[in-house]
């Protein structure tokens, strides 16, 4: 991270980042629950576009956003459509704590496309780091997947994938954005990509839109995950990329799972086995060795 500002400068954004984007599973499903997943997450892009799209005209950025449209609408469905429409199908059979587990793994998927399209081979701790985390979520996987029927009637095998599905399109956006759209103000791409998504989703959001009217719980978790997790939680990442730069502001994937994972118990009655800390654990642990974060705290721990 910058040494150049202070720890107190960032931390409690850090902190409000990570408890944001962990109120984000709570939300959705609360909201999926009556919404269904793919409205759910029609209504999340197209509240966070709304809140979004007057911060861009302000800072006088619809030019650029003009100029990179087509781009920066496919990064939309591939980087908050498509996911958000699989976390709200996911979170409609698994718990909170484990969704957000599962999507610790998105710097592993990020850092595997990269290797595959962009050629940027990882080296030493870093190809351990990748063989570390996809061991702990086929550890994770193993006792969830069920693609039978539980007492409930619910299949979480598909749940999983559909996680596992959104993380990779996670990754495939990171690399896109670095391929196609490097250089274009951060702002300009979270609103384009919100708009983006709310077009791509319109129809299939208007097509499944619940017959019976939710409950206002469920609209303000729609409005809770638009506003605050969505488009507050981007100017909020913005900030911090801008303070401690991208390697650091990344570092709040280990944070996620710990809010999410509280949520879950306190406000849903969710349990927590041990054995699915252990596994979030093998997966943080491959995180921090896939991105290099281990490497980095030891030189800057060590004495000059």
């Amino acid at each position: 991270m910058n040494s150049s500002h202070p720890t107190k400068s960032w931390l409690p954004e850090f902190v409000l980042l990570g408890a944001l984007w962990g109120a984000s599973f709570l939300f959705m499903r609360l909201g999926a629950a009556e919404f269904g997943a793919l409205p759910t997450a029609g209504m999340r892009v197209a509240i966070a576009a709304l809140f979004l799209l007057p911060l861009l005209l302000l800072r006088g950025q619809w030019r650029a956003l003009s100029k990179h449209w087509k781009k920066i609408f496919v990064l939309g469905m591939l980087n908050s459509g498509i996911p958000f429409a699989l976390y709200a199908y996911a979170l409609l059979s698994i718990t909170t704590g484990l969704s957000s587990l599962l999507n610790a793994t998105v710097p592993l998927f990020g850092a595997l496309i990269a290797w595959l399209w962009l050629k940027d081979r990882p080296h030493g701790m870093k190809i351990l780091g990748l063989l570390i985390g996809f061991v702990g979520v086929a550890m994770l996987a193993w006792g969830k997947a069920s693609f039978k029927p539980n007492a409930s009637g619910l299949v979480t095998g598909w749940a999983v994938l559909a996680c596992l599905g959104a993380c990779l399109c996670y990754g495939i956006s990171a690399s896109f954005t670095k391929r196609y759209l490097s250089g274009v103000p951060s702002l300009v791409i979270a609103t384009g990509s919100q708009i983006g998504a709310a077009l791509g989703l319109a129809l299939p959001t208007l097509w499944l839109w619940p017959s019976q009217t939710p409950s206002t719980t469920a609209w303000l978790a729609l409005l809770a995950v638009g506003v605050l997790c969505t488009g507050v939680a981007y100017v909020l990442y913005f900030r911090l990329i801008d303070k401690v730069g991208a390697a650091g502001s990344l570092t709040v994937t280990f944070l996620i799972p710990v809010f999410a994972v509280f949520y879950g118990m306190v406000f849903l009655g969710e349990s927590v086995t041990a054995w699915m800390l252990f596994c979030g654990a093998v997966i943080l642990l491959g995180t921090a060795l896939s991105m290099g974060l281990l490497k980095r705290f030891v030189q800057h721990a060590s004495p000059v």
